[in-house]
């Protein structure tokens, strides 16, 4: 049976965007003071998208564990929907992996860029590629950098009931930030996802795309790592911020 309407956990609040784009609507209501829990969604043939506010009680760049507990999230989602054979992997700078092809990603934008402030709000927006168009006439494998729930054999999960499973695993995940093993338990769950993790890798970064070995993380999910020359560096998942 079709769903209509999202049904949302209680601590949410579905608003539909239309042809809007979730995540700006998301930024503009977090900016003029809306309650945490507000989630923005549209949804095509071809797309879903959706943000989800936040309203973080600790400086930015511990705060920014949300977004990776909410791309677990995503992945727990999919993963109940979806064929068991189905792999989904999580690429440290937000993008969403499907049979190691590219799907979609995950975005974030936040009152404040310094990561030491107390940021007011925090979003973090989602969007899915459900179906790639029809004139490009592929098969599933034939685009390995680029692919589709559809597919990867996901063209029969209903797109909003992937979307309120991706609220209900996330605020799952959210929730266990706040115990005190909770980013440990998070990172134990992250790490077997995500894509590339102790290989060579070229991050997309907004303004360089540094090459090196990805080592791992720090404590507040920063990348570590290694070039081929020169020392290990570590960037800041602060460096995913988008502009508002």
């Amino acid at each position: 049976m079709t769903i209509l309407v999202p049904q949302f956990p209680p601590l949410m609040k579905g608003l539909a965007a239309g042809p809007a784009n979730p995540m700006t609507i998301a930024c503009t209501e977090a900016a003029r003071g809306t309650d945490a829990g507000l989630l923005p969604w549209s949804l095509t043939e071809e797309r879903l998208r959706a943000a989800l506010v936040l309203a973080p009680e600790e400086p930015l760049h511990s705060a920014m564990a949300a977004f990776c507990a909410c791309g677990v999230g995503l992945q727990n989602a999919i993963g109940a929907l979806a064929p068991p054979e189905t792999a989904v992997h999580l690429e440290w700078t937000g993008g969403i992996r499907l049979n190691g092809g590219h799907c979609g990603g995950l975005h974030v934008a936040a009152s404040s860029r310094d990561p030491a402030s107390m940021p007011d709000w925090i979003v973090i927006g989602l969007e899915l590629t459900l179906s790639l168009p029809d004139s490009d006439q592929l098969e599933p494998g034939q685009t390995p950098e680029w692919t589709a729930l559809a597919h990867e054999g996901c063209g029969d999960i209903d797109p909003l009931a992937l979307l309120e499973s991706w609220a209900r695993h996330s605020l799952v995940w959210l929730h266990e930030l706040d115990s005190a093993s909770g980013r440990a338990n998070l990172y134990r769950e992250w790490k077997g996802l995500v894509w590339k993790l102790g290989e060579t890798v070229t991050v997309p970064l907004p303004d360089a795309r540094p090459q090196g070995i990805f080592l791992g993380v720090d404590e507040d999910f920063g990348m570590v790592l290694k070039p081929e020359t020169g020392d290990t560096c570590l960037i800041p998942l602060t460096t995913l911020l988008e502009e508002v």
